[in-house]
């Protein structure tokens, strides 16, 4: 059986998680090199200390890999926003994408928050997942893999 989960979280260490922030690069190489094996697909996204990472697999699968983020000392403040059965992956070319998220046009958000500003604590799980949809559709400042 197939699922999606959905999650935010904060970065422990209160650095900017860019592209050469350390944290990211870990927590990118252990997804790419872990993920194929247990068939996990995904996207995480990043923007001034936050996360916001989307599974896909088997349900074992990602019920394991969601118990072992919540242990992650690089990850605070965690909150599931979405977890659902699936027919068919959304990510399945990616064993981890990577999106920044700190260029978000300020009216796409208002689409899918209160303000326009990127706040994924506040938003419903819904929401959240649509907010990486579109900017998903429109593939900008994302990396395959």
């Amino acid at each position: 059986m197939l699922v999606r989960l959905l999650y935010t979280s904060r970065a422990t260490d209160n650095a900017e998680p860019g592209s050469d922030s350390d944290t990211l690069h870990d927590i990118m190489q252990q997804a790419r090199s872990g993920n194929p094996k247990q068939g996990i697909t995904g996207i995480l996204c990043h923007s001034h200390g936050l996360y916001m990472q989307v599974l896909e697999g088997g349900r074992d699968a990602i019920n394991v890999l969601y118990a072992k983020i919540l242990r992650d000392p690089r990850h605070t403040d965690v909150i599931l926003l979405n977890y659902e059965e699936i027919n068919e992956r959304h990510y399945a070319l990616w064993t981890m994408g990577l999106a920044k998220l700190d260029k978000v046009n300020p009216a796409i958000l208002l689409r899918f928050s209160e303000l326009a500003e990127l706040n994924p604590h506040a938003m419903s799980g819904k929401n959240a997942l649509a907010l990486i949809n579109d900017l998903m559709a429109a593939a900008t400042n994302v990396r395959h893999s």
